[in-house]
């Protein structure tokens, strides 16, 4: 009889013990739920580092739009040589932006400086140099654009001069300038600048 009461008294303590392990462990899951989700939510609601932006023109009865991530200089050395920690290196692909691809998008057919395109989005990518960068446009706009583009659907390709700003630009801008009945895409960050023609 002592014995039963006594293993009844066990079997009670192991499932208050039990019980109350599960009680706590729940709260501990919860709580780690909580803070997750806080955490995204905060998250979310954070301006983003490099927000998405875009600007559009018309221009000849076409309309043309550039999607694009603006990163800002935040006192970082931007255009340089990579040995002296540049965030955009020279002679070497840039996605021309943050994030995912800088799209350009033509209602109609165009020119691209001398080439010929077809009306279409297109993912504008660079390789800047010194006093001069190469412009390519390629067939896979909307892509997440870290890692170099397939240059097999590269379909154009072309080379502008920079020239120098006379104020520094904290975030990157790249819009439309209309100059002498011209059209130029325009693209400035921190001190330089360059004006893709474009029609």
């Amino acid at each position: 009889m002592a014995t039963q009461k006594l293993n009844n008294y066990n079997k009670l303590n192991f499932n208050l013990y039990s019980h109350s392990k599960f009680i706590i462990m729940k709260k501990i899951i919860l709580l780690i739920t909580a803070l997750i989700v806080g955490y995204g939510i905060y998250n979310f609601l954070q301006p983003p580092k490099s927000p998405r932006e875009s600007s559009k023109i018309n221009f000849n009865s076409k309309e043309f739009l550039v999607e694009y991530g603006r990163p800002y200089k935040k006192n970082r050395l931007i255009f340089g040589e990579k040995k002296d920690g540049a965030l955009v290196p020279f002679n070497e692909y840039w996605r021309t932006g943050a994030n995912y691809s800088t799209d350009l998008t033509v209602s109609d057919n165009f020119i691209f400086g001398d080439v010929s395109v077809s009306k279409g989005s297109y993912w504008l990518h660079t390789i800047p140099n010194n006093n001069n960068w190469k412009i390519y446009l390629n067939t896979e706009a909307g892509t997440f654009s870290y890692f170099n583009p397939d240059e097999t659907k590269n379909i154009a390709e072309i080379s502008v001069n920079t020239f120098d700003l006379e104020n520094e630009i904290e975030q990157l801008t790249i819009d439309f300038s209309e100059e002498d009945s011209s059209l130029f895409l325009r693209i400035r960050w921190d001190m330089t600048g360059l004006l893709i023609p474009i029609k």
